[in-house]
């Protein structure tokens, strides 16, 4: 792959009307409240989704069958502020992408910021999930302003 080509990163913004703390909370260990697992999930029936809170560790699915599903590792965990996130997108590891939420505090609470980084990094298909992750992000982030 050339190293020269760089895909454009995907930006979001949304404000919720809570503190930086609970912001973060409910972001991470109560992702299965807010995520929309029917239409962004590896097995589409989840029973819970678990972030791990530590550098190194991971971000899962549980299914209905019990079966796992990994989306992340982390690679940093600052709560409540900043978490960074290797994000596998097809499930191999040598795909990854960066996916780093920042969580700051806003005059009408907080300011969730995420960026979803790194496609160049996905074999032939980078451009491709890029565009599907872009509006992908408008409806999960949707649902968690909802939750909040």
């Amino acid at each position: 792959m050339s190293e020269s080509l760089v895909i454009e990163v995907v930006r979001k913004t949304v404000t919720v009307d809570c503190t930086v703390e609970e912001a973060f909370r409910v972001f991470t260990s109560e992702a299965t409240s807010w995520w929309p697992s029917q239409s962004h999930s590896i097995h589409g029936s989840v029973s819970e989704i678990v972030f791990e809170p530590r550098a190194g560790g991971r971000v899962y699915e549980v299914a209905e069958s019990g079966a796992h599903g990994q989306w992340a590792t982390v690679l940093e965990w600052q709560p409540p502020h900043r978490l960074l996130l290797a994000w596998n997108i097809l499930e191999r590891a040598g795909d990854a992408t960066e996916v780093e939420v920042r969580f700051l505090p806003d005059e009408v609470g907080t300011l969730v910021q995420l960026e979803h980084r790194g496609w160049e990094n996905v074999e032939l298909e980078g451009a491709a999930k890029r565009e599907n992750y872009d509006s992908g992000w408008d409806v999960v982030l949707g649902r968690y302003v909802d939750r909040l």
